[in-house]
């Protein structure tokens, strides 16, 4: 006699459900640091967006957001976006959108 066929005989009304467990829904800790850059890059500006916890594809789908709302070029390195041009307003209004906290640094 198994643990159901034991719990029919304490419990004869019952009824066996289904049951799944709920998906949990990533939520980033800390907020998304987005900062302006000119060092290190021949005087080209950029904005580069830092700390995000989650995985790959989802940093390249936040990536391709961003550079599809705002048609500017850019790339995703070592869990780091980089975005052409100083635009640290607008990408922190698109990621307000998404659900992510934004902290600007710098001037």
């Amino acid at each position: 006699m198994d643990l159901r066929d034991q719990l029919k005989n304490i419990f004869p009304d019952h009824e066996e459900q289904d049951f799944e467990m709920p998906v949990e829904k990533f939520v980033q800790k800390e907020p998304l640091v987005c900062k302006f850059e000119k060092k290190g890059r021949h005087g080209k500006p950029v904005t580069l967006v830092e700390g995000f916890e989650g995985s790959d594809d989802d940093l390249k789908k936040i990536s391709k957001k961003i550079k599809t709302t705002l048609g500017i070029g850019g790339s995703e390195k070592d869990g780091t976006i980089i975005i052409q041009g100083d635009n640290r307003d607008k990408i922190m209004i698109i990621l307000k959108g998404m659900g992510y906290k934004t902290k600007r640094v710098g001037g």
